[in-house]
């Protein structure tokens, strides 16, 4: 996805609609089919040049069901 906006579109528009949420972005509609919601910043961060940068990046994800993306540059930016 572009930004947040999209993201929640699409997740809400599963998960409300009979679906179940999952770790990491990924959650199934109510026909059983997994999806994964990824922000396209989600993609650069965990992917960035700096090593530190990514790992902080990828470590936020992994507590999240739905991808916040404020949440990630958030976490990304931190410098330890």
């Amino acid at each position: 996805t572009e930004n947040q906006e999209e993201t929640d579109r699409y997740w809400d528009a599963i998960i409300g609609n009979g679906g179940a949420a999952s770790a990491c972005g990924w959650c199934k509609d109510r026909w059983g089919f997994s999806w994964q919601i990824t922000p396209r910043r989600l993609l650069d961060l965990t992917t960035s040049s700096d090593r530190n940068e990514a790992k902080r990046a990828f470590e936020a994800m992994m507590t999240m069901r739905k991808i916040e993306i404020a949440t990630i540059e958030d976490a990304a930016a931190r410098r330890k």
